[in-house]
């Protein structure tokens, strides 16, 4: 039995006042949330990788999405085919890993969104069991029969197995589209619906997840989602309601409990004419409907109502290009793509290669939307649109923004009311000068190499001066001063930047920038590939990602053929050796053999010495690909400096672990810290 204290007590009445006041996505929010993970992330997207990245992304980020985190169907996934929902073993780590990323990131401020997907299920061994469940936050054992499935589930084919194999199916038909390949749950069943309140108040009180992501919501009536959200008190919820405005807002509309919208939802039409303005090379796409849609967060649309509920988007997993499928890829134009996200109303979601991509970019753009105080119910105003450019100005609660966008964005004058702070490819944003703050164009973070850093006067006295210090201390009137536009050196090790107006002897608007700088050594590393399970008798290597640098020798499929192997700790292996530039480069390979045919599943984001054995296991048509540990050298290289960085066993320098964050986010391996020999699973 529970014993209830007064911290109990304290906690369930706060519980009690958010139920009250939720509303599916609070109200003028200000948060920028993450989308952490790409199709087949399963590398950068682990548990405890996320975690290392956790202080950076934390800077940024108020809210960060992760995939569905419970143990599906196949292996790997990410998570759409779900099975076990109390089992939170997956492909992206354990569950001690999970929740302690999750609580990493609480720590420091940022909600993690769980990915939750409750429109259909998998099976263990035919059409309509599923496993019996115990639920660690309860204690309860949950389950669900052939009768919780909709009857009209797979077009009826369901049904026909069913009653050719003595089972039953509910009474009910699908309340929303169909899916097929799993079975459709039917919520109006009171024991699924029993099933997934207990699921959603596990994810929030057991795990610490902070909010949801429904998938495929279109699947079922969206009143269902209203009423967990409500059970749930959830502050922060979004629906994948893929369509167009009109159906999004009717969907928003249905979640109502006692009058009031439980669920945000993702804004497709923005990203639609987004994905219109740079695929067609027209920026005034921007500034129009698409298809008779208005974007859920325009000011057009239902004189604005509805943007509090907007979280917008540029890219994500369904419609980014992928090795097999070109989706709907926006195809060039990444950062002014971003640009005119993160200056817009709504709550913007930024998609995770982007993030890996253009991380310096999206940092600053960021932090000038924090600058403006731009919130999820801001208003803007076009200021110009043609085909080579697009202007909106943002109205923030603490000065205007304006972003342009576009081929020719380089070429618009703003007038005299503005401060330019930032600028890149196809993009540029303006501060009003109104707002008197200080601006700096380098955003906090980890770096390689000696930075510099532009110290900007946003003010309307032409004369306004700067003052900064570089080891914390809050700069006073006395402190360094220099004009605007006066550029500073970031030297290696930990700097601590913080920079004020002044004004009349008068400091104000400090900000706060924090650096850590190393140097990075580019290194080799040895990819080894193992056959035996195959009998393969060459391999072939596809390589693509990173810096650019990494395209097979032979640029016709199917890539770099070698023939020999090499032999290590009695097993032959294919090897073949590639540079690592820089500290985010990385290696993506497809293992092929003959002409090409067979091939294994992509390997992602390799970037340390790597072991690899080709597994019999296919995966639509494609080997499966295991990482071991078995083979690697068992020697020590010595002589190897005694501190905290990691090393390669033949001596080359992994990172410096300046943050002391140990082996966390490494691939799995051996590596060397100090003298010892420190295995990574």
């Amino acid at each position: 039995m529970k014993t209830i204290n007064t911290l109990t007590i304290t906690l369930l009445m706060l519980a009690s006042s958010l139920t009250a006041s939720a509303q599916g996505w609070p109200s003028n929010y200000d948060g920028v949330m993450l989308q952490a993970f790409y199709w087949d992330s399963f590398t950068p997207t682990q548990w405890r990788t996320l975690e290392a990245q956790s202080s950076d992304i934390a800077n940024y980020f108020s809210l960060v999405w992760v995939p569905q985190s419970g143990r599906a169907a196949n292996n790997p996934s990410m998570g759409y085919d779900p099975l076990y929902w109390y089992d939170q073993n997956s492909s992206f780590g354990t569950e001690q890993q999970l929740k302690s990323m999750i609580q990493a990131f609480k720590a420091k401020g940022t909600g993690v969104i769980a990915d939750v997907v409750v429109n259909h299920r998998g099976n263990l061994s035919n059409w309509v069991d599923f496993p019996t469940e115990t639920n660690p936050y309860d204690g309860k054992t949950y389950s669900m029969s052939s009768t919780d499935i909709c009857r009209d589930d797979d077009g009826g084919a369901t049904l026909n197995w069913a009653k050719n194999n003595g089972f039953s199916l509910s009474a009910n038909n699908d309340t929303g589209e169909g899916w097929g390949g799993m079975r459709d749950l039917d919520h109006k069943s009171q024991n699924v619906q029993d099933n997934v309140n207990a699921y959603l108040k596990y994810l929030i009180n057991y795990l610490g997840y902070t909010g949801f992501r429904y998938d495929m919501v279109k699947g079922y009536s969206g009143s269902y989602t209203g009423q967990y959200n409500s059970n749930s008190g959830v502050q922060y919820s979004v629906g994948e309601c893929w369509d167009g405005t009109n159906t999004i807002r009717r969907w928003i509309d249905a979640t109502k409990v006692n009058d009031q919208i439980q669920s945000a939802a993702f804004d497709f039409q923005f990203r639609y004419t987004v994905r219109n303005a740079i695929n067609r090379k027209d920026w005034t796409y921007l500034g129009k409907q698409n298809d008779g849609n208005w974007p859920l967060m325009s000011n057009s649309y239902e004189n604005g109502n509805y943007r509090r509920y907007a979280v917008t988007f540029v890219e994500n997993h369904d419609t980014e290009r992928r090795a097999n499928a070109a989706q709907d890829p926006i195809v060039r134009d990444t950062l002014a793509a971003n640009a005119f996200l993160l200056a817009m109303p709504g709550t913007p979601c930024v998609f995770m290669t982007h993030w890996m991509a253009c991380k310096k970019d999206i940092k600053m753009m960021i932090n000038a939307r924090k600058a403006a105080g731009i919130h999820s119910m801001s208003t803007y105003a076009n200021q110009a649109n043609n085909t080579n450019y697009y202007a909106v100005r943002t109205t923030g609660t603490k000065c205007e923004l304006l972003a342009v966008v576009g081929t020719n964005a380089a070429t618009y004058n703003p007038g005299t009311r503005w401060q330019s702070v930032l600028s890149g490819y196809h993009y540029a944003y303006y501060l009003a000068k109104s707002a008197e703050q200080a601006w700096v164009d380098l955003p906090s973070g980890e770096y390689d190499g000696q930075q510099t850093a532009t110290l900007t006067a946003v003010s309307e006295d032409d004369g306004a001066r700067l003052v900064y210090t570089t080891d914390g201390s809050e700069p006073t009137a006395s402190s360094t001063s220099v004009a605007s536009g006066t550029t500073v050196t970031i030297p290696a090790g930990s700097t601590i930047l913080k920079v004020g107006l002044l004004k009349n002897g008068s400091v104000s608007s400090i900000i706060t920038r924090q650096y850590d700088i190393s140097t990075f050594e580019p290194y080799n590393i040895d990819i080894y590939v193992n056959t035996d399970a195959v009998g393969w008798n060459n391999v072939n290597f596809w390589t693509w990602g990173g810096d650019g640098s990494h395209a097979p020798a032979n640029s016709s499929w199917p890539g770099d053929k070698v023939s020999t192997t090499v032999s290590v700790n009695g097993k032959n292996w294919y090897k073949k050796t590639y540079s690592i530039n820089n500290a985010a480069d990385c290696i993506n390979f497809v293992f092929s053999t003959g002409s090409g045919s067979p091939q294994t599943v992509d390997i992602n984001d390799i970037n340390a010495t790597t072991f690899f054995e080709i597994s019999s296991k296919t995966e639509g048509g494609k080997n499966l690909v295991n990482t071991i540990e078995t083979g690697i050298k068992e020697s020590i290289t010595p002589n190897l400096p005694i501190d905290d960085a990691i090393y390669t066993l033949d001596g080359r320098l992994v990172r410096r672990n300046t943050h002391h964050e140990g082996t966390a986010g490494l691939p799995a391996g051996l590596y060397i810290m100090g003298y010892r020999k420190v295995v990574v699973r």
